[in-house]
């Protein structure tokens, strides 16, 4: 079974301006004028057209010119190269000044998601939560522990409903998380669908960043593709709070520069 590969990327690695983007994808930036949603945009533009590029095995430079990330109506993501649909099912996720995207080779959808490993109230888990992922979560020692038994949960449910092509449109506790425990960085993770589907995933503490992946057929743990950027030593970042709004003349103001780029 041929591993899914997965690429962190985080702000500062953004190139300047949009002509990295395709004509479409420029467009759509441009239209934003809240700069968390225009960052966000951009760095999961950068980290999945990044990575389909070095899963593919084309040149870095081929990220920009020749992949493209649409989106099917449910606003589920495909890559194209070429303008041809590409042999890959991606997904892609954002959080706290990092994107994360998951490519697979497997002919099965797949949804991967990155959260913070930060406190969640009582009353977020009654509401969101099963019954089952209440006692989880309640049965783990310690605050730390706590946090991330919450935060994993609620990322499993995500990638979950991206396999679903729902997103948070569905009740999330129609999707239940029950998660096992092997020696090993991923740890595995099944989410059973009220009808019956179960999704298996994996799971990783990547500092203080929690990361879930699912699909819709068993897929091989996720390998990491080769990048000079650690999540695991991070810490989170909210650029957007600078300058929550911006006009057209200043959007390229409000996106990180940098000339880091995978090698």
């Amino acid at each position: 079974m041929t591993a899914p590969l997965w690429l962190a990327c985080p702000e500062s690695a953004l190139p300047p301006g949009t002509a990295w983007l395709t004509a479409a994808e420029a467009a759509y930036a441009e239209r934003q004028r809240y700069t968390k949603r225009r960052v966000e945009f951009l760095l999961a533009r950068f980290t999945a057209k990044t990575a389909v590029a070095a899963a593919l095995g084309l040149s870095p430079a081929a990220a920009s010119s020749r992949v493209e990330i649409r989106h099917e109506p449910s606003g589920a993501p495909f890559a194209c190269v070429d303008g041809s649909l590409a042999p890959v099912q991606v997904s892609s996720t954002d959080r706290a000044g990092w994107a994360t995207c998951l490519v697979s080779a497997a002919p099965v959808r797949v949804g991967c998601d990155l959260e913070l490993v930060e406190p969640r109230s009582a009353a977020f888990v009654a509401d969101w939560f099963t019954a089952a992922e209440r006692r989880y979560v309640e049965s783990r020692d310690g605050d730390d522990a706590r946090n991330l038994a919450a935060n994993l949960v609620w990322s499993a449910k995500e990638s979950a409903l991206k396999v679903l092509t729902t997103g948070l449109r569905r009740d999330t506790r129609t999707v239940e998380v029950s998660v096992g425990a092997v020696a090993g960085s991923w740890q595995p993770l099944t989410v059973t669908v009220d009808t019956g589907a179960q999704f298996p995933g994996w799971w990783r503490r990547l500092g203080r960043f929690v990361l879930t992946v699912a699909a819709a057929a068993p897929l091989s743990a996720p390998a990491v593709l080769p990048s000079p950027w650690d999540i695991a030593a991070a810490e989170p970042t909210h650029s957007w709070l600078v300058r929550p709004t911006v006009s057209p003349q200043s959007a390229a103001a409000a996106m990180p520069r940098s000339s880091a780029s995978i090698t």
